[in-house]
């Protein structure tokens, strides 16, 4: 039994991170937020990436429940701001990987691994998914607009 924990970890490694995006399962919630968790964008501040520039971590003192997750902030400045335009604010396609997306399919998004691109946030897998990304991101924006309604209802 070790044995195959160890040859699974082992495959694990070897596999290259956009095969494990392929083979992600799907999470059809409307918002992302990983197995064990009911964390919008792991805890980040979704109005940080627009006011600041940067991925910031939340504190559990300011947040709010918006489409079954919840969302931390730095301030009540910006938990405000959220509270008042959601979708203004909250990651595109509910924080699932934008590249994969265009692709048709969901993997989870990476809040370290993002861009803003006419005022919307959009995440990636991990930071060489994203370099993809950023080769033809209107192009990837329209597919994955596309894709996405019919991505998460499959």
């Amino acid at each position: 039994m070790l044995y195959c924990a160890l040859a699974l970890f082992s495959l694990t490694l070897v596999l290259s991170p956009l095969a494990q995006a392929q083979s992600a399962q799907v999470d059809t919630r409307p918002v992302y937020t990983g197995t064990f968790s009911n964390t919008a964008l792991e805890g980040y501040d979704a109005v940080a990436y627009h006011s600041e520039g940067q991925a910031i971590r939340g504190h559990r003192d300011f947040r709010t429940q918006w489409r079954g997750a919840e969302w931390r902030f730095v301030s009540q400045d910006n938990l405000e701001l959220f509270l008042a335009d959601p979708d203004r604010y909250a990651p595109q396609y509910g924080g699932h990987c934008s590249w994969a997306m265009a692709q048709g399919y969901g993997a989870k998004g990476d809040p370290l691994a993002w861009d803003i691109v006419d005022g919307r946030l959009y995440l990636n897998y991990n930071r060489e998914i994203q370099e993809r990304w950023q080769q033809d991101p209107e192009g990837f924006i329209t597919q994955g607009d596309e894709n996405y309604p019919h991505v998460l209802s499959e």
